[in-house]
């Protein structure tokens, strides 16, 4: 998978991954802002939808390929086990930081993988799946960032993947902004002290 690795001074890794038709340099300045000292490792989808970047294919907007869903996020578990090998790093020292899509596949693999993750900031997330059941998550942290106003990620689907991964044993704080799908200042301090809280 294309990727960006920078070494950091702590024991914890970043996974950065970003929205549909980002790259893996779009969140770097916000790992900057998060945690300044960890490794940061960030990917770029492998799915082209339209010449954008993607981490899976969808069949329309909103409505996700989940067979595709369920061998990227295969995919993507078994290269942060081969880039902690590679890159020295501590596997189960991972943070997620993803935005819609990247958001996503950070959720599947909460949904798919036990202990894939050490923690998430999900920003603007949906359902990845529904009617499955999910690994144990209890003691995972998980931050989502929401928008009153979001036509892609509603309400309703915030709530719903509150509730769904809180019934799993994950410690869950849903932080809402009134703005639509976009990733703003504020909602980023927000995760910052999240962050600065839980780890």
């Amino acid at each position: 998978m294309k990727h960006i690795y920078n070494e950091g001074s702590s024991d914890r890794t970043l996974l950065l991954l970003h929205g549909t038709g980002g790259t893996e340099q779009d969140l770097l300045q916000i790992a900057e802002m998060i945690d300044s000292s960890a490794n940061v490792l960030s990917v770029r989808g492998n799915v082209s939808e339209n010449g954008m970047a993607r981490f899976f294919r969808r069949l329309e907007e909103g409505v996700f390929d989940e067979e595709d869903l369920i061998k990227q996020t295969k995919d993507l578990n078994d290269f942060l086990t081969k880039a902690s090998g590679d890159y020295q790093f501590d596997r189960d020292n991972i943070v997620a930081i993803g935005y819609s899509n990247g958001a996503n596949i950070a959720g599947s693999l909460l949904f798919h993988h036990e202990q894939a993750l050490k923690g998430a900031i999900l920003h603007h997330p949906m359902v990845p799946r529904r009617g499955i059941t999910l690994p144990d998550l209890t003691g995972m942290n998980v931050f989502i960032g929401a928008g009153h106003n979001d036509p892609l990620c509603t309400e309703a689907e915030s709530k719903e993947l509150y509730e769904i991964l809180e019934g799993n044993g994950a410690h869950v704080t849903l932080h809402w902004e009134n703005q639509g799908h976009q990733l703003t200042l504020p909602e980023v301090d927000a995760a910052k002290l999240w962050y600065k809280e839980k780890f």
